[in-house]
């Protein structure tokens, strides 16, 4: 059994909704796991796992925007913290002697790696910027560009490099493999039904989302401002995973930004889906322009009235799109991480 070092990206859920399912996988195996991250990735998996506190960088959003000058100075600002990180994690290293280090999109583990001279593998969907031939709208050119190079900074020299993606774009060396998303057990086990409602998701908050939604003829049942309210037909709840997952799967349809995991997790369950990217985060473009190119949703730069509507109108059409969405487990993934491990964990 080998000895892992395990980084996970904070920034957002979906990298700890999967490294959940991947360390549960692996503590099964019998390998031993030490596992680091911040922000919401150390509060999603301090619940389940033992978890060492690092520092990591994020974004700074502001009405469905990345505010750019914040967050650089924002991370600019942690340096000092950063280097600190990396000093406690080569200690951790010392103590621990892992054989092979995992990193879901997060830069210690990968330094560590490299410093200590052993095995890395990459597991993310950031990764099929770089490691993929994508397609994409030419006007995003740029985006695209410095979007590709933070993903090659934030991870390097990887043995093998894990690529989870709901589109099926060709792979550009012969040590990347692409595999389907991966899925909470939850998801995996959830019953999609169809209830009278669209479920919307906000990771910040934009009140002028709510003015749009009021004069639309539907009930909205809203996340994202983190309260229990009624104002017509919408209809706010606090944050809760098990309420959510229940309202994903029970949806007519879903309007959110474009984040990887939520769209997965809605794919699966065959719910369309109206993406509303954040400003300045390509990959949450990529995403969305993906979904609109499949059939299985609509992808606005910004939201209105008729658009919402239009959404709504097609409602039908995407469904009929979403069966033929290919359903799988985690199954294949798990199997190449336990084939990875025997090759490069002595």
């Amino acid at each position: 059994m080998a000895k892992i070092l395990y980084g996970v990206c904070g920034e957002g859920s979906g990298h700890s909704s999967r490294a959940k399912e991947i360390i549960g996988h692996l503590l099964e195996k019998g390998h031993q796991i030490k596992i680091i991250s911040y922000d919401r990735g150390l509060n999603n998996l301090s619940h389940h796992f033992e978890v060492e506190e690092i520092d990591g960088l994020g974004f700074h959003y502001d009405k469905n925007e990345i505010r750019l000058i914040p967050t650089i100075i924002s991370n600019a600002m942690k340096v000092p913290k950063f280097q600190s990180s990396i000093e406690k994690v080569l200690r951790m290293a010392d103590d621990f002697k892992p054989q092979i280090v995992f990193s879901d999109f997060e830069p210690i583990s990968c330094i560590v790696a490299n410093i200590k001279k052993l095995p890395l593998i990459s597991i993310d969907n950031q990764h099929r910027l770089t490691n993929t031939k994508i397609e994409y709208p030419e006007k995003y050119m740029l985006e695209a560009e410095v979007a590709k190079a933070v993903t090659r900074a934030m991870i390097f020299n990887s043995k093998a490099c894990l690529v989870i993606s709901f589109d099926r774009p060709p792979v550009l060396n012969n040590k990347t493999f692409l595999f389907p998303p991966i899925l909470r057990k939850e998801v995996l086990r959830a019953k999609a039904s169809e209830g009278d409602f669209i479920l919307v998701y906000l990771t910040s908050s934009v009140k002028e989302l709510l003015d749009i939604l009021k004069r639309i003829d539907k009930k909205f049942k809203v996340y994202g401002f983190n309260e229990d309210n009624e104002d017509g037909n919408i209809i706010f709840y606090k944050a809760s995973q098990e309420g959510f997952l229940k309202d994903l799967a029970s949806c007519q349809g879903i309007v959110a930004n474009a984040g990887f995991t939520l769209i997965s997790e809605a794919l699966y369950l065959n719910k369309p889906y109206l993406a509303w990217p954040a400003k300045n985060q390509f990959e949450q473009v990529y995403n969305a322009y993906w979904i609109e190119k499949l059939g299985y949703g609509k992808y606005w730069d910004d939201l209105d009235k008729e658009k919402i509507e239009s959404f709504l109108f097609n409602l039908d059409r995407y469904k009929e799109n979403l069966k033929k969405y290919p359903k799988e487990d985690n199954s294949k993934i798990f199997a190449k991480i336990d084939e990875l491990i025997v090759q490069y964990a002595d």
